[in-house]
């Protein structure tokens, strides 16, 4: 016969029933809850499943493996004054200093203004007859603001101060507020009909800040050309005008056309910026 050293003890038995019924509540949310996940795995499940090797043996038909991706993104900051489009084809020619000053001056009184106006006249009415739409613009004209056209130049005469012989020349300016290298290159290549080389040197903060530049639209091309100095060019700039007009105005021809070229490759898009 065994000693039971603890007599008292006994050995315990769960009540299942009652754990179920102190934990009713509990063991009803966990239930509802699968039921619930269960249901929308099924409803949003496809019908008919398809392998990863029938997906991947697709997206090889089309191409490589790719998903679209829809994002909002913001557009590129507005910069221009005017809408993008180029419109009719317009040109500006500003008469340097008109209505404003009278430029540099000779010492017999031959004014700077009214070199430029003589030469811009002539270019305008030249491009008038061709049927092309020229305004024809005072130094600080109040049209200039926001001007909006295909290019705008700017014409200016140089010097007639005796410097030394090498005072002798023209030079041309494009604006770098709508990139305008295709009007100034054009127009400084046609200019050489008139025998004048590009006088680099004496370009000045005047011509490459010149006030237009800021003013016109953007979009619009910009340029300021000195056609020659007032003392060793006069000639030329006064009673033998006809080689420094048809240069300006092949210049502009060479410049219009190309910009009718980009706007036709471009669907009519383009702004003949270069």
């Amino acid at each position: 016969m065994q000693f039971d050293p603890h007599p008292s003890r006994q050995r315990p038995s769960f009540d299942w029933l009652k754990i179920v019924r102190s934990n009713l509540p509990l063991i009803l949310f966990l239930l509802l809850a699968m039921g619930g996940m269960f249901s929308v795995y099924f409803f949003y499940s496809p019908t008919t499943a398809v392998s990863p090797q029938e997906i991947i043996a697709e997206a090889d038909l089309e191409g490589g493996l790719w998903a679209p991706i829809y994002k909002d993104v913001a557009g590129e900051p507005a910069t221009q004054r005017i809408a993008q489009s180029p419109g009719p084809i317009r040109i500006g020619i500003i008469s340097g200093h008109r209505g404003f000053d009278s430029g540099a001056v000779c010492a017999d009184g031959l004014t700077e203004a009214k070199v430029n106006a003589g030469i811009a006249e002539q270019v305008t009415a030249v491009l008038r007859q061709e049927g092309i739409t020229v305004d024809l613009l005072d130094e600080f004209d109040p049209r200039i603001d926001n001007y909006a056209a295909t290019g705008l130049l700017s014409i200016h005469a140089d010097s007639c101060d005796d410097i030394n012989a090498l005072a002798t020349g023209y030079k041309i300016v494009a604006s770098t507020n709508t990139p305008s290298f295709l009007l100034s290159d054009c127009i400084s290549q046609a200019y050489a009909v008139t025998g004048l080389h590009y006088h680099e040197n004496s370009i000045t903060h005047d011509m490459t800040n010149y006030h237009a530049f800021r003013e016109v639209a953007l979009g619009t091309q910009a340029a300021i050309i000195e056609t020659g100095f007032m003392r060793l060019d006069r000639e030329l700039l006064t009673t033998n005008t006809a080689p420094v007009v048809q240069g300006i105005v092949d210049g502009l021809h060479c410049f219009l056309d190309t910009v009718s070229v980009r706007q036709a490759e471009a669907g009519g898009d383009g702004d003949g910026n270069g």
